[in-house]
């Protein structure tokens, strides 16, 4: 039995999209507490996070935009995640990914006062490797790996605390990764597991390959699950859809992976718009990956007509 702690992280502002902000608010309503207790787990639900409010804050790149939010967020889920760590299994409901900017940065001061490595699995259609002098679009949704792995050029961010080395790192499905970002991962020890690896090699392979490592090294497993990591057949409410993702069996048995792992000791649940949805269609689909995440067996799920 685990005691899974509920965060909402309703963050809007890394993205041009409105809609992520209602996240949490549909994980509640799909039945993600309801989930997690009948499977045998302990829930508490914190509630939504609030950031302070946004001060003053420029950078050298005229195209980031929200820059004094995001930061805002970034110092409030990182101080949530870190005393969640301590309590329990904190399941971040959000909000588009630039919420990983802080809660990675809270789990990653949790396990250097724990002692222990730090490693991320990055779920994504997107390698999310810019930086803020990078980045392009603006979107602040595609720098939060690149903090967390120490990258240069994130003024006037927080210094991220104990970076993740590219060895702990794994970015599993990615499909949609610019030539700038793939030109630094090259650079770097980071796993890419993209689809073109899991066509060849199946799902199982390249997970167990990382989680062995992770298990061997002792290590603390924060999981970022981002909705685009699906397909947009079965997964349609994301503001940044790109096809070929994993099928609803493939995300499920990475679920199922990870968790006969025991491995996973905190997770993003990340970009899901429900004004994109069909009907909750993809809240609850994420909500039953986190079921399988956390012990639902193949033929324990249930029959459902859409």
């Amino acid at each position: 039995m685990t005691h899974c702690i509920l965060v909402g992280a309703p963050v809007d502002e890394g993205q041009r999209r409105p809609g992520c902000l209602m996240g949490p608010a549909a994980y509640r309503v799909a039945g993600l507490a309801r989930t997690l207790s009948d499977l045998g787990h302990t829930v508490e639900d914190r509630g939504d996070v609030a950031p302070t409010t946004p001060r003053e804050l420029t950078c050298a790149n005229p195209a980031v935009h929200h820059l004094p939010e995001v930061v805002a967020w970034t110092e409030a889920l990182s101080a949530a995640a870190a005393t969640a760590m301590s309590d329990g299994l904190p399941i971040f409901m959000g909000g588009d990914h630039s919420l990983s900017l802080g809660t990675v940065a809270g789990v990653a001061s949790h396990a250097m006062a724990a002692g222990r490595p730090l490693f991320v699995l990055w779920l994504d259609a997107h390698s999310d490797f810019h930086t803020v002098e990078t980045t392009s679009s603006g979107n602040l949704h595609g720098t939060p790996m690149a903090y967390a792995a120490g990258r240069m050029g994130f003024d006037p961010f927080p210094p991220f605390p104990a970076p993740v080395p590219g060895e702990n790192i794994c970015l599993f499905g990615i499909r949609s990764v610019d030539p700038a970002e793939h030109a630094m991962l090259e650079a770097t020890e980071i796993t890419v597991s993209d689809m073109r690896v899991l066509d060849e090699q199946g799902i199982a392979a390249p997970l167990r390959a990382f989680l062995d490592r992770v298990q061997a090294e002792n290590g603390l497993l924060h999981v970022s699950l981002d909705v685009d990591f699906l397909d947009p057949s079965v997964a349609p409410a994301v503001g940044t859809t790109v096809p070929g993702g994993t099928t609803f069996r493939e995300a499920h048995l990475v679920c199922e992976l990870l968790h006969e792992s025991g491995l996973v000791t905190s997770l993003d649940l990340v970009e899901l718009n429900p004004f994109l949805d069909d009907r909750g269609k993809t809240a609850r689909l994420m909500v039953d990956l986190v079921g399988s995440m956390m012990g639902r067996k193949v033929f324990d799920r249930p029959t459902r007509s859409f």
